[in-house]
């Protein structure tokens, strides 16, 4: 395993990139750990997959440096760095069984036959495919053919890491919870630097020990699945981790109040005392589920129009109208939902200030 190192890397697909917006990515400083589980996580665009691809050798990078276990592989080619990667579609042979797949990198790589022998059945066994061995790969099951793809990286013992670039886009949702859990136990077991890169939030929350989140070409925070929800370094995270995402309101500071549109929410103090000093436009932040809904008049709260009552089974999603702007409030299933009017609460120790979309404080 290796621990990777990325020394303000930046690239552009531009031959003479000038703008900071002509970069795919822009002069990243970040480490993988060694024998990390990891989910990189965004939207489509964000640079995801030329990150990956940087780290695997496929692109070197306009700017910056790669290294592994402290070792300088920039202009190293994908084979030199001794990295698997798994693809969105499995990349195998059709005509070939399965464990003629598994044992492909083994035999290019000249290992004895015993040795070829007994990875391939320890690796079948871990992935559940010792009773298809014998079959061709052409008739399984795109599940199945993920495995076999995820096998050729775990057959080897001289991986640096594992790369998986959206690995169960192709699988059908029921099984996909299954090959998660399959991939957080291999990593339990053998503790391999794994980076999964993914855009569905439930993926990389189940998955990773931590989160790297990008947005527009940089890392915007790295963290706990529990630091991304409960203090969101940037507005995108805030919206983009949870469902639904994370409330934002334009507002104004003055002393240990904000003002939304001719409304005063109290603030946490030491928030307020920062948010005097900050530069550009604030915005007040709180998550669905910590906004408290009233059906009745109550102190310090908030008159609101309620425009909807969405039942998700387990919870209720109420969408309200607070002074011209919409927010959106997560109610217990066992809760009445307010029909027409909510009188609304911001606790001030879960209400974030934003300036210029970076969390103050």
């Amino acid at each position: 395993m290796a621990r990777i190192e990325m020394q303000k890397v930046a690239h552009s697909y531009l031959p003479k990139a000038q703008k900071e917006e002509e970069y795919a990515l822009k002069r990243i400083e970040l480490t993988w750990e060694d024998g990390g589980a990891y989910a990189l996580l965004g939207p489509s665009g964000c640079g995801k997959t030329t990150m990956l691809n940087i780290i695997s050798g496929l692109l070197k990078p306009s700017q910056g440096r790669v290294l592994f276990n402290g070792n300088d592989v920039t202009g190293m080619p994908p084979e030199k760095r001794n990295i698997a990667q798994v693809f969105q579609f499995p990349v195998l042979y059709d005509t070939m069984s399965v464990a003629e797949n598994l044992a492909f990198p083994l035999r290019n790589r000249g290992e004895p036959a015993d040795v070829i022998q007994r990875r391939v059945r320890e690796v079948a066994e871990m992935l559940d495919l010792t009773a298809v061995l014998n079959k061709k790969a052409a008739g399984l099951s795109a599940d199945a053919k993920q495995k076999i793809s995820l096998g050729r990286g775990l057959v080897r013992n001289d991986v640096a890491a594992i790369l998986f670039d959206e690995p169960l886009t192709v699988i059908d949702p029921h099984l996909k919870w299954h090959l998660r859990r399959k991939l957080k136990e291999i990593h339990e077991r053998y503790k391999m630097t794994m980076i999964y890169v993914t855009h569905d939030q439930v993926e990389a929350m189940t998955f990773a020990d931590k989160v790297v989140v990008m947005y527009e070409g940089e890392v915007v925070q790295i963290g706990t699945p529990e630091e991304l929800y409960e203090q969101p370094q940037h507005k995108f995270v805030g919206y983009f981790i949870g469902s639904p995402g994370m409330n934002f309101l334009s507002c104004t500071v003055r002393g240990d109040v904000a003002h939304v549109n001719g409304a005063s929410i109290a603030l946490d103090r030491r928030a307020a005392e920062m948010a005097r000093t900050a530069q550009g436009r604030l915005e007040l932040g709180i998550r669905p589920m910590h906004l408290e809904v009233h059906n009745s008049a109550v102190a310090h709260g908030i008159p609101a129009a309620v425009r909807s009552v969405e039942d998700q089974g387990s919870w209720k999603i109420i969408t309200l109208a607070l002074n011209g702007q919409t927010i959106r409030a997560r109610l217990p299933e066992a809760r009445s939902a307010p029909q027409e009017k909510a009188w609304l609460r911001f606790p001030p120790e879960w209400t974030r200030l934003f300036a210029d979309e970076r969390l103050i404080g």
